[in-house]
């Protein structure tokens, strides 16, 4: 394959394109990708249109949206941020970087990319290269559980069991926690179960605040992460969380607030609703100073090259990168069976 970009023209309109490569600049590499992983999240936001930066701008200095003053620039290239690859070409004066090593880090949607050395980092020894493109979203679930401030012996519930929901899961039950698994497919609470999740909850067929307050005595639950982005979700989060409990909000939510109450057991049992968020100076509050973006990503791929987190179950579709339409579409779709899509480049 030469070099191509997934371009995304405007709503659902996604397609692979042909693109000139970029020139090898000093302290950069050229990097080859082997896999990049789709995002059921943001990147869904992207393709459908509801990505809030599609409407407004988001100024950096201030830290807020403001209206936007141009027309959004379709077409999107190149997003994505689930990448590994090979480097292929390093700059002179590079050293700790060589033609051959396997590398992970964000990139985009595209056949090879040009990046700042140490804007990629070495996969570590023996892993399956599949492995490293959850080196994001297993930050953004370290991010959340960090949020969370978990203890040993805390009761938490985890509401939605997509991939990073699953890997919260997972991270949760390794800080000691007992994890109430939430979710209305069932085969992904079986995953929750085989990450240690103690009691799982269909959401279709159960209340989840009725099951962790049996589980605690009528108390609730002492942490609730929501990683749907769904707002009833959220809700339900709340009504499962102990008086002055704390609920992390890490879903992506899209649009108005339908099925979120504030004025009840969010007002009246006093929750900390905090949000959590990769990206940014830091990611949760209560973090600054100690951990970074960057320190959690690899936190996380430690966690997978010792073997606490084995995320390669979570990969339900490999697809040669030409078929990104079909694939984009596969997760738009919402199938139940549909979890980590990964392009084959």
């Amino acid at each position: 394959m030469g070099n191509w970009v997934v371009s995304l023209a405007g709503p659902r309109q996604i397609s692979l394109e042909p693109c000139p490569p970029d020139p090898l600049g000093p302290g950069q590499v050229r990097v080859r990708t082997c896999y990049s992983g789709i995002s059921a999240g943001t990147e869904l936001t992207l393709y459908r249109g509801s990505n809030p930066r599609l409407r407004k701008d988001w100024d950096d200095t201030a830290r807020m949206f403001v209206p936007r003053q141009a027309p959004v620039p379709y077409p999107l290239v190149g997003f994505g941020y689930e990448e590994v690859g090979e480097v292929v070409e390093v700059a002179a004066e590079v050293a700790d970087r060589r033609p051959g090593q396997l590398v992970w880090g964000i990139w985009g949607h595209r056949a090879e990319a040009v990046l700042p050395a140490d804007a990629v980092r070495p996969l570590p020894v023996g892993l399956d290269p599949l492995a490293a493109v959850f080196a994001r979203p297993g930050a953004i679930a370290l991010t959340a559980v960090l949020a969370g401030d978990l203890h040993l012996g805390d009761w938490v519930g985890v509401f939605g069991q997509g991939v990073i929901g699953l890997l919260a899961t997972r991270l949760a039950a390794l800080s000691g926690a007992r994890v109430v698994a939430v979710d209305r497919v069932p085969g992904r609470l079986a995953h929750a179960t085989d990450y240690g999740a103690r009691t799982t909850v269909d959401a279709e067929v159960r209340s989840a605040a009725t099951v962790l307050r049996e589980a605690t005595g009528g108390r609730g639950a002492d942490v609730c992460l929501e990683l749907s982005g769904a707002y009833p979700a959220l809700h339900e989060a709340i009504r499962s969380t102990a008086h002055a409990g704390r609920v992390v909000a890490a879903g992506f939510y899209q649009g108005q607030a339908d099925g979120l109450g504030l004025g009840e057991e969010f007002h009246h049992n006093r929750i900390q609703l905090v949000a959590a968020q990769v990206s940014g100076p830091t990611p949760a509050p209560g973090m600054a100073g100690r951990w970074t973006g960057d320190r959690v990503a690899q936190t996380f791929m430690e966690l997978v090259a010792d073997r606490s987190v084995d995320p390669l179950p979570l990969v339900s579709h490999i697809v040669d990168a030409s078929a990104v339409a079909d694939a984009l579409a596969l997760l738009d779709r919402g199938a139940g069976d549909v979890l980590q899509v990964v392009l084959r480049f």
